[in-house]
């Protein structure tokens, strides 16, 4: 057992290093920070859509952009697309490629953002979740892993985690959403 917990340890911190010696990582943090904040001040929103666990940090991503992360402040506009009742009933009427690109057709504008988490980045209700946000002028982020897959070159920024295992990926994700949250905080609540 303690063999598996030191591999699972030194596997994550193999993967957390080599993101933050990734210039391009830590360049397209700034990228997104920036598009979120930009979000905001627009007076926009943030959606976040995944499969599986990823939809579960989608959620955990949301409520605490609409909830808080670390101190209190006023709520700001986050929605996971999680509905079961909207996704039982896109996957029944239209089919499963596409739950998440009713979502974003029906309540996303220009100017809002999309943070899009896929662990192999080819999964294809999120790819037509990124093509319906591209056809209503919504930006991308992509938190993606694998290699990337398709949405690597389909989001506006992508961050593709150097790890071929579902669960260092999201890892990596909710850091990266947590890194979002305490920067849109710091950004417009208390970094005055």
């Amino acid at each position: 057992m303690r063999d598996l917990v030191e591999q699972g340890l030194s596997d994550a911190t193999r993967i957390l290093n080599s993101f933050r010696e990734d210039s391009s990582c830590l360049e397209n943090m700034e990228k997104a920070l920036g598009l979120i904040l930009r979000t905001y001040s627009a007076g926009g929103k943030v959606l976040a859509c995944g499969n599986g666990g990823s939809l579960c940090d989608a959620m955990h991503f949301a409520e605490e952009l609409t909830g808080r992360f670390r101190k209190g402040r006023p709520p700001l506009a986050a929605l996971a697309l999680a509905d079961p009742a909207h996704l039982s009933c896109v996957a029944n009427d239209f089919g499963y490629d596409f739950v998440f690109a009713r979502g974003v057709e029906a309540l996303g504008k220009p100017g809002d953002t999309l943070v899009a988490l896929s662990t192999s980045g080819n999964s294809p209700n999120m790819v037509e979740a990124v093509e319906a946000a591209k056809r209503r002028e919504i930006k991308s982020i992509g938190l993606l892993g694998k290699g990337g897959g398709k949405l690597a070159s389909m989001v506006d920024i992508p961050f593709i985690i150097d790890s071929s295992r579902s669960e260092r990926i999201q890892e990596m994700h909710i850091k990266i959403l947590h890194l979002f949250v305490e920067g849109v905080e710091e950004e417009l609540f208390f970094d005055k």
